[in-house]
C-alpha cells in the first residue's frame, strides 16, 4: 500500500515539475518565469523527496529527505527574490501587459531624497 501512495506522490511531484518547466518556456517575462519555476519547482522537489522518504525504512534516508525539503523551501524563495531584483535593476524589460510596477515609485522616492544606489 505504501508503494502505491509513494508512487502517487512521486507522480504529483513530477507533474509539478512539468508545470514549472512549461511556465519557464511559456510565460512572457523573467519575473513570471521565475515565479512559476520557484513555486511549482519547490513543490515538485518536495513531493519527490517525500516520496523517496516514504519508500525507505531507514531513519537516515528519511531525515535526509526531510532536511532536503526544508533546505529547498528556505533557499528557493530567497534565491528567487535575489534573481528578481537583479533582473529588475539590470533593466530586463517587463512584459508589455504588466499592469503595475510597484517598485518603481519606491525607487524614485528614495532617489529623490538623496538616496544612493538602486535599493
Amino acid at each position: 500500500m505504501i508503494d502505491v501512495l509513494a508512487s502517487v506522490v512521486l507522480l504529483l511531484g513530477a507533474a509539478f515539475m512539468l508545470v514549472a518547466a512549461l511556465g519557464a518556456l511559456r510565460l512572457p517575462d523573467i519575473l513570471m518565469r521565475m515565479h512559476a519555476v520557484t513555486k511549482a519547482g519547490a513543490l515538485g522537489v518536495g513531493l519527490i523527496a517525500i516520496s523517496a522518504a516514504m519508500l525507505f525504512d531507514d531513519v537516515s534516508a528519511v531525515t535526509r529527505a526531510l532536511l532536503m525539503v526544508v533546505f529547498v523551501f528556505i533557499t528557493l524563495p530567497v534565491a528567487a527574490h535575489v534573481i528578481g531584483r537583479a533582473a529588475y535593476f539590470s533593466g530586463v524589460p517587463l512584459w508589455a501587459g504588466t499592469v503595475a510596477d510597484e517598485l518603481r515609485p519606491a525607487i524614485e522616492r528614495r532617489r529623490g531624497r538623496g538616496g544612493q544606489g538602486d535599493g
